[in-house]
């Protein structure tokens, strides 16, 4: 079985590299400098132990495809459906993405889909080089079928993972898992908009209540806090990096590298989508959604809204429509 990795950034690398790094055959898809510089020079992997190079396969654009390929899409949810188009749809697709919309957008075009809910601290910022901060293992890994249940090819997956430095399982209600994820991504447009300032985490709280509101609004299950650190436990620890800090989550980065774009319509956005389908006013995610698509769309770095002027625009949206 390959492993085709589309999108081989942070948590596309992490996977890819880990994947070959235990004896896997994978390919890497990227563009531009990242892929120039994976195909000259490797992937250039750092972890708490180790700085490796590896020579993974690489392309560009879709190559002939095998029978016995599986696509692992690890892109931006905003780039899934162009980044799947031209591949054949007979192959099996994993989303291993923030957020609960790409199986669904997948499964229009692919019959087999799979979920993977992901906590990987990793970064990619420089082309050819990601770093992954997690420790023992990269990052824990729930597999599933979508929309739920557990078959071969979950199960073969989340062992081939779990061979990898990953602590990977199959599930049968992966959905639930990535709901419970999607609460803890909410706080990411704090972090890209604001940093690390006093005051944010405050915001992001506000931003997972609303959520739970929502969520629960319209009969979506999702795991806990206590749940996710109980599963967790101490297999996955963010450990540093010499010379490779980690400036913040994947929407810091998307800001930090000036991509024009980011995560938030898929984040903050989905809980807007569900408040306005289920009557439940949402303006705190809605505020953060608007003003972090506005600071990618801008090239606006990380960090470069006060926390002051944000709570403000919360609160102001609110009060709005308590009226």
């Amino acid at each position: 079985m390959r492993y085709v990795i589309i999108g081989a950034g942070a948590v596309g690398g992490t996977i890819g590299g880990e994947l070959f790094r235990s004896g896997q055959e994978v390919l890497l898809v990227a563009r531009g400098a990242h892929h120039a510089a994976l195909r000259e020079g490797g992937l250039r992997l750092l972890t708490p132990e180790s700085v490796e190079v590896l020579q993974v396969p690489c392309a560009d654009s879709p190559v002939e495809t095998r029978d016995d390929d599986v696509l692992i899409v690890a892109t931006k949810s905003q780039d899934t459906i162009a980044a799947l188009e031209p591949w054949p749809r007979h192959l099996p697709v994993v989303c291993a993405q923030n957020g609960v919309a790409n199986e669904a957008m997948a499964l229009r075009r692919f019959e087999r889909v799979y979920g993977v809910c992901v906590w990987l601290p990793a970064a990619h910022l420089e082309p050819g080089v990601v770093a992954a901060y997690g420790w023992p293992y990269a990052g824990m890994l729930q597999v599933g079928r979508y929309p739920q249940g557990v078959d071969d090819l979950a199960e073969r997956l989340a062992a081939d993972l779990a061979k990898s430095r990953f602590a990977a399982e199959a599930v049968p209600d992966v959905m639930r898992w990535k709901y419970g994820k999607l609460l803890g991504n909410l706080g990411n447009a704090v972090e890209a908009l604001c940093g690390h300032a006093d005051g944010t985490a405050e915001l992001a709280e506000r931003a997972r209540a609303e959520g739970r509101t929502v969520l629960s609004a319209a009969g979506l299950a999702h795991t806990s806090p206590q749940e996710e650190r109980d599963k967790r436990g101490d297999q996955v620890d963010l450990r540093p990096i010499g010379g490779a800090p980690r400036g913040g989550g994947s929407s810091w980065q998307s800001l930090a590298r000036g991509t024009g774009s980011i995560e938030a319509d898929y984040l903050n956005g989905e809980i807007v989508l569900l408040g306005r389908l289920h009557g439940v006013p949402a303006p705190v995610n809605e505020v953060l959604q608007r003003e972090a698509v506005r600071a990618a769309r801008e090239k606006l770095p990380p960090g470069s809204l006060p926390v002051d002027r944000l709570r403000e625009l919360i609160d102001e949206r609110c009060a709005a429509v308590s009226r």
